[in-house]
């Protein structure tokens, strides 16, 4: 049965508002920071299903910007990926150097494991459904291909997905005995797969082929990152391709594939230096477990990216501290 609660910033003194609502929204989502976006006093307020296994909100505010940055994304202790549907007003969400503006029903997801940056213009309301990355990759194997990727909601899948989305959140909101159980959330998750199914096939009609060796080659990737021998000419072996062709096919994205292995050894490694249940761990061990074989490569790799050494990431974003 799902239970409601609503969290808002009112009645403080507007110095102390941003900091509150700062604190509403970390124990709701991640580790994202809110300011105003005219650097004046600003209203917000949250309601939320508190007991549902998908997290799920609805978000009124004025005008603001939300960041998420590197090294809040690297201490996240809970990798999910967020559903954004804007119900009134506007959004501009911004991920992995791709954008989607956001209009009434349309929708986009962010992934908290990365940096991301989401600026509401003029006031808006917005609902929120928080997806954990295992679930979530029962439906899309690589969701990380469609953060800040939007979906129209007013056709074809978006439009089913739209709608279904609201009707979730309305029996939440009027119906006591309402339940968000596995047959809801496969229904949710169903329609959001096969939306953002749609909307690839849609825009690599021209080099399908070429897409979908990329898919299933950073589904490789993710799945071996703790293999030391994983190098750009292993991969090529295993797929039966040259590399140059591997190359070739991640000829457009911003990273190398030997830059994109590195970038997402360290961010493994950056959260399980922070986790609780590594704390007792070494340094070297847990490089090791992430497929770094030099403890000294690490440790030059690691400062480079995060500015500070593995030890000092550690005692800074520990849960801790």
């Amino acid at each position: 049965m799902i239970q409601l609660e609503t969290l808002s910033a009112s009645g403080l003194a507007p110095r102390h508002k941003i900091e509150c609502w700062n604190d509403i929204a970390w124990a709701s989502f991640s580790s994202a920071r809110a300011t105003a976006a005219n650097g004046t006093d600003f209203s917000k307020r949250l309601t939320r299903a508190v007991n549902s296994p998908l997290r799920i909100a609805e978000v009124y505010s004025d005008p603001q910007i939300v960041r998420h940055t590197r090294a809040q994304a690297a201490a996240t202790k809970l990798h999910i990926h967020f559903l954004h549907l804007q119900l009134d007003g506007e959004s501009l969400n911004r991920q992995d150097r791709r954008e989607a503006r956001l209009a009434c029903g349309d929708i986009t997801i962010c992934d908290n494991s990365r940096p991301y940056e989401i600026v509401f213009e003029k006031p808006n309301r917005m609902l929120v459904f928080g997806i954990p990355d295992e679930l979530m990759r029962r439906y899309l194997q690589y969701p990380q291909s469609v953060t800040a990727m939007p979906i129209r909601g007013s056709t074809g899948m978006g439009a089913l997905l739209s709608e279904f989305l609201s009707l979730v959140w309305r029996r939440c909101l009027e119906d006591k005995g309402f339940e968000v159980n596995a047959g809801v959330t496969d229904a949710v998750l169903g329609l959001v797969a096969n939306a953002y199914r749609q909307e690839l096939g849609s825009s690599i009609d021209h080099n399908s082929l070429g897409a979908a060796h990329r898919v299933r080659i950073v589904n490789y990737i993710e799945e071996n990152l703790g293999d030391p021998t994983l190098t750009p000419t292993q991969i090529a072996k295993t797929f039966r391709i040259t590399t140059r062709y591997l190359h070739h096919l991640f000829s457009d994205e911003e990273e190398t594939i030997a830059r994109y292995i590195l970038r997402r050894r360290l961010e493994d490694c950056a959260r399980a230096l922070t986790a609780p249940s590594q704390r007792k761990r070494t340094i070297t061990s847990i490089a090791f477990d992430h497929g770094f074989s030099s403890a000294t490569h690490f440790g030059r790799v690691f400062r480079s990216r995060y500015s500070l050494t593995p030890r000092e990431y550690r005692q800074q974003y520990s849960f801790d501290n």
